[in-house]
């Protein structure tokens, strides 16, 4: 099977799988340059609320695809910053949902998600050090942020890996689930995001991410969007509520 990126969206939830499955699903620098594509069309689509981004198989992503290094080492660094920082970006709430090893740039990718649910047994690091490769700072200051400066200097300067149980305890991860559970749950806390309010979703992660100065252009479009009165609605009639917002 091709290296490759496959994606399709079900009841508004976006699913991209990393598929290489010859080298644990290592991104190959056309699969770098896929991402940004890949978000931008997904972005585009007012029937997407949320998007989960997991690993062909028993793998979630084993790093960049080595023989790709052959490429200059500029390069590599700057597509998969540009395809992470499109993931980070993504006006939508974003899941990575890991199994198996989660490694280099498969760190890279679920670091820039806004969530990672893990099944036990997955396995994570960040092995620049390995290679003689400096970590990029964006990243680096992503993996911090999330781990904090202590944890993130262990992945880094080491390139060990940890198991998910550490990695639940540091922050790596927010929920780690028996093998054969991972997958419902996933798909059932999709649902739940899916069901919520855009416009909350879409102010939260833009303040969480260092946006303050955004809380004009948010109340603008509270006062617009008509989900804080459909909300209200939805609570006093006691039903589920039908949020419009980015539709």
């Amino acid at each position: 099977m091709e290296p490759q990126l496959r994606d399709s969206v079900t009841d508004g939830i976006a699913t991209v799988v990393i598929s290489h499955p010859a080298r644990r699903n290592a991104m190959t620098p056309d699969m770098w340059r896929a991402l940004p594509g890949v978000l931008d069309r997904l972005a585009a689509d007012p029937a997407v609320r949320v998007l989960v981004l997991t690993g062909e198989g028993d793998t979630f992503c084993a790093g960049a695809d080595i023989t790709g290094l052959r490429e200059p080492g500029d390069e590599q660094r700057t597509l998969a910053v540009r395809a992470e920082e499109a993931l980070a970006a993504f006006p939508r709430p974003t899941l990575a949902a890991v199994r198996g090893f989660c490694v280099g740039g498969g760190g890279q990718l679920a670091t820039a998600c806004d969530l990672r649910f893990a099944e036990e047994g997955a396995r994570f690091g960040i092995t620049p050090a390995k290679l003689g490769i400096v970590y990029p700072a964006s990243s680096t200051r992503r993996l911090a942020a999330l781990v904090g400066p202590s944890t993130a200097k262990f992945l880094l300067f080491s390139g060990e890996l940890i198991d998910g149980e550490r990695a639940l305890r540091t922050g790596f991860v927010d929920e780690l689930h028996p093998v054969g559970a991972l997958d419902a749950r996933v798909a059932a806390f999709a649902r739940t995001l899916a069901s919520r309010s855009l416009l909350t979703q879409a102010a939260a992660k833009e303040f969480v991410d260092g946006r303050p100065d955004r809380e004009a252009h948010w109340a603008e479009r509270e006062r617009g969007s008509g989900d804080t009165a459909e909300g209200v609605a939805a609570f006093l009639e006691r039903r589920a509520p039908r949020f419009t917002y980015g539709r």
